[in-house]
């Protein structure tokens, strides 16, 4: 397989061209509602339509939430096929919601579903989940460097029923969540200027400076916005990694449409606040 080039290489580009943004698309049924759209395939179409035609060209990252999509069975994927075409034929890396997790030939089938060049939804990450144990997520890491995707792994979640497993401490004194932060920096030994194998870690967890963010990779932070969290938070939440923090934005931006010159300037004026934080860390 003739792959891109690494995820991570490409993010880092992205995200100083563009800033560090991630909007997300979750066209779930009361936001659809506000946006006077029916729940339905239509309205589906008309809001991720929408989303994209606004902001593709201009912020780093757009996160689809697959669910939102499935929902709606065969139609509602064909929807979000198009959108992740469109997305990226706008200059924007499309990191797939869908935090997969599996084992074996099922996990392989999950990762070709996502990441292999030719599948009608790949995507340039993927997010997965490593609850079956970090060893289960090899097919989905080894087909993301073939194809020069990415992975987004679920580690320090800012779920508040994440914190039993995440938090639970193995034999060694060391947490599971610290774990998968491990693993990942052990992928990204080496890598420039930024490794492919990312962790999720929620900006709305204050001070993590007992963990070890520095993966040499990036770190997707839910939570910006309707969540809680401010740009501003960001420095205190992720120290010295924070240059490679790609905050997630939804509904901060997405309850300013269906204009979308109103979708636009929100997306930029988070990702303008969002760099002058970073760069001033």
């Amino acid at each position: 397989m003739s792959g891109l080039e690494p995820f991570g290489a490409r993010l880092r580009r992205a995200m100083d061209e563009r800033g560090p943004l991630c909007v997300g698309i979750d066209p779930h049924a009361s936001l659809l509602a506000s946006w006077g759209l029916n729940d339905d395939v239509a309205g589906l179409e008309r809001f991720s339509r929408t989303v994209v035609e606004a902001v593709a060209d201009r912020v780093a990252v757009l996160k689809p939430q697959s669910a939102f999509f499935e929902r709606f069975g065969s139609r509602g994927v064909a929807v979000l096929e198009k959108s992740v075409a469109e997305a990226r034929a706008a200059g924007a890396l499309v990191v797939m919601d869908a935090k997969r997790g599996d084992i074996g030939s099922t996990m392989a089938a999950y990762a070709a579903s996502f990441l292999h060049k030719d599948a009608p939804l790949f995507s340039d990450a993927l997010t997965v989940s490593p609850y079956l144990g970090y060893g289960s997520l090899s097919p989905a890491v080894a087909l993301a460097r073939e194809s020069g995707a990415g992975l987004f792994v679920l580690a320090l979640t800012s779920n508040p029923e994440g914190g039993e497993v995440q938090h639970a401490v193995r034999s060694d004194g060391r947490n599971v969540g610290a774990t998968m932060l491990a693993h990942l920096a052990a992928e990204n030994a080496g890598e420039e200027p930024l490794g492919s194998f990312g962790a999720v870690v929620g900006a709305t967890l204050g001070d993590l400076s007992t963990y070890d963010l520095d993966i040499n990779g990036p770190l997707l932070a839910p939570g910006i916005g309707a969540q809680g969290a401010e740009p501003a938070d960001l420095p205190g939440v992720f120290g010295a990694a924070v240059r490679n923090v790609v905050p997630n934005v939804s509904r901060g931006v997405l309850r300013h449409g269906p204009d979308v010159v109103a979708l636009r300037d929100a997306a930029e004026r988070f990702a303008e606040e969002i760099r002058q934080v970073v760069t001033s860390s």
